[in-house]
Parts: C-alpha cells; sequence; structure tokens
C-alpha cells in the first residue's frame, strides 16, 4: 500500500505521521514545491520510527511527481491555509489552480488512484476535481463531514462530561461555518440519545461550537488547526486501505441522492478498497433536510465561482 500525501506544511505532515503510526501502509510518500522541505519532514519524521514502533517508509520529494508513481491513494493538502478572519470559500481563487494541478499530476503517475481532497473550500476542491480529471466519482472523497464529525463529539463529550468513547455523532453538509448540519437529534451517548442527559439549549450551544471549530482553532492559532485534519484524513486512509466498509461522513458528488444533484456535499458514506463504495441516505427530520438545502445552496454559489 502506498499512499501519497501532497503539501508537507503541517496538515499533511500530520497525516503522514498518523498513517505511519498506523502501520499499515508500506510507504508513505510526502511532496512539497518547497526546496527540501518535504524530504526534511520525512527523515525527521523516519526518525521516529525505532521510538513509536511502525516500519512504513516514508520518503520525501521536492515537486517530483515520478517518485508518487502507483499510489493507491494520494492526499491533497497543499494550497494556502486560513488566516484569522478569513472564511474557507476566501481561499478559492488560488487554492483551485493548485488543486487542478496537481490532481492532473498525480493522475498521470498513478491513473487508479483514489484521491482524498483536503485543501479548502474542500467542497468546491472536490467538486474541481471530478470536473477536471474525469476519473470515477468513487475514487473522489473530501475530508471535511470526519473532521467536522470529530470536533462535534469532542464538544458532545465536553457538554455530557463523559469520556468520548461514549459518544457518537455526525455531521453531514458543507465543510463550512454556515453549511455544517450536526445531527444533533441523532447524536447518542452509548446508544442513549444525548437529550436524555443535557438541555436542547446546551446541545443548541453544541451545535454552534460545532460549526465554528474551525474559525475558533484559526483564531487562537493564527492559522488553520493541524492534528485533527490529519488524524481525519488516516482513519479514511485507513478505512481503504484495509478494506473495513467503515462509514465517514465524507463530501462526495451526488447524482440525486437526498434530492441533490451536481455537487460534492458532506454526507454517509462507506468506506473501502474502491474508495467510495456506497452512499447511505439517513430520514432527515424537516429541520434537517431545510439545513441541508441551505447549505447546499452555499455550496453551489462557491462552486459557480470555479472557471471550469
Amino acid at each position: 500500500m502506498k499512499i501519497t500525501v501532497v503539501g508537507a506544511g503541517a496538515v499533511g505532515a500530520s497525516c503522514a505521521e498518523y498513517i505511519a503510526i498506523k502501520n499499515f501502509a508500506s510507504e508513505v510518500v510526502l511532496l512539497d514545491i518547497k526546496e527540501g522541505y518535504a524530504e526534511g519532514k520525512a527523515m525527521d519524521l523516519m526518525q521516529t520510527a525505532s521510538l513509536n514502533g511502525f516500519d512504513t517508509t516514508i520518503t520525501g520529494s521536492t515537486n517530483d511527481y515520478s517518485k508518487t508513481a502507483n499510489s493507491d491513494v494520494c492526499v491533497i493538502t497543499s494550497g494556502i491555509p486560513r488566516k484569522p478572519g478569513m472564511t474557507r470559500e476566501q481561499l478559492i481563487g488560488i487554492n483551485a489552480g493548485i488543486v487542478k494541478t496537481v490532481s492532473s499530476s498525480l493522475i498521470e503517475h498513478s491513473p487508479n488512484t483514489i484521491i482524498i481532497v483536503v485543501s479548502n473550500p474542500m467542497d468546491t476542491m472536490t467538486y474541481l476535481v471530478h470536473k477536471t480529471t474525469g476519473i470515477p466519482k468513487n475514487k473522489i472523497i473530501g475530508m471535511g463531514g470526519a473532521l467536522d464529525s470529530a470536533r462535534f463529539k469532542y464538544r458532545l463529550a465536553e457538554a455530557l462530561g463523559a469520556p468520548i468513547s461514549d459518544v457518537d455523532g455526525m455531521v453531514i453538509g458543507g465543510h463550512s461555518d454556515k453549511g455544517m448540519v450536526p445531527l444533533t437529534r441523532l447524536a447518542t451517548r452509548n446508544s442513549i440519545p444525548v437529550s436524555e442527559f443535557i438541555s436542547e439549549e446546551r446541545l443548541e450551544q453544541v451545535l454552534q461550537d460545532t460549526k465554528v471549530g474551525g474559525a475558533t482553532l484559526t483564531g487562537l492559532l493564527g492559522t488553520s488547526a493541524w492534528y485533527a485534519p490529519g488524524a481525519a484524513v488516516s482513519g479514511m486512509v485507513q478505512a481503504i486501505a484495509c478494506d473495513t466498509k467503515k462509514i465517514f461522513p465524507c463530501s462526495t458528488l451526488l447524482e440525486g441522492e437526498y434530492d441533490l444533484n451536481d455537487l460534492c456535499i458532506g454526507v454517509p458514506v462507506v468506506l473501502g478498497k474502491n474508495g467510495i463504495e456506497s452512499i447511505v441516505e439517513i430520514n432527515l427530520s424537516d429541520a434537517e433536510k431545510a439545513h441541508m438545502i441551505a447549505s447546499a445552496a452555499g455550496v453551489s454559489a462557491t462552486n459557480a465561482l470555479l472557471e471550469l
């Protein structure tokens, strides 16, 4: 199993680290345009191998896509990160050009690869890869929902005063502060609805805190987060590599599912060796459907800014 991560910054390096530590891949290739940067990150990570007990080989390359040849999964993290006060949508002009070039270069050397898109605005960048590469829809996956759901569960556990292993919940919709649809109605603590433990007002606060989870961290850190995004990607890659058929909320191209068409947005999917094995359609309440439609409208408006 060979994995390529494009972009050796904080998010990309965290992806490579978590993938290596889980020890399911034979090789991880880090690629970056900055001279020597990916090579340095790879060397630093490899020097942790004996300490962290993994045998995955991590190599780095400066913009040499031939080193990525025959990758089973490619992760695109490259692009400019958010700064305080910026929306993900404001990144579209620069990042669209980067993602278009990166995805075509990856496919040139790994025509059968599965692509996971992390670059923001993530739903629109995932849509861009669909529109410009022509590879099957099951092989193009946006990461956002997996990250948003992890942040949702963190906030739920905080509100419940419970161990996070006791908590389950999912966020669908667009990967944006306004577009996320945390499914509070379906959230549980050890199979018991969380509404049995906390008030409607507290649950609403959880919802709002989840939606601004990325912006909160950007304000604190001065840039985008990296540990949780890296962990979210590693979980998705592991599900594909090990063919676990695990369900993640991911951005995928919809063609009638959830009554939506011609856009990529977060919905539950089954991940396995073929990438997206299936899209899971769950019954939404009228309020959840309305939020999903509004979220889709926002994603479509951002998609319209693409120069396809």
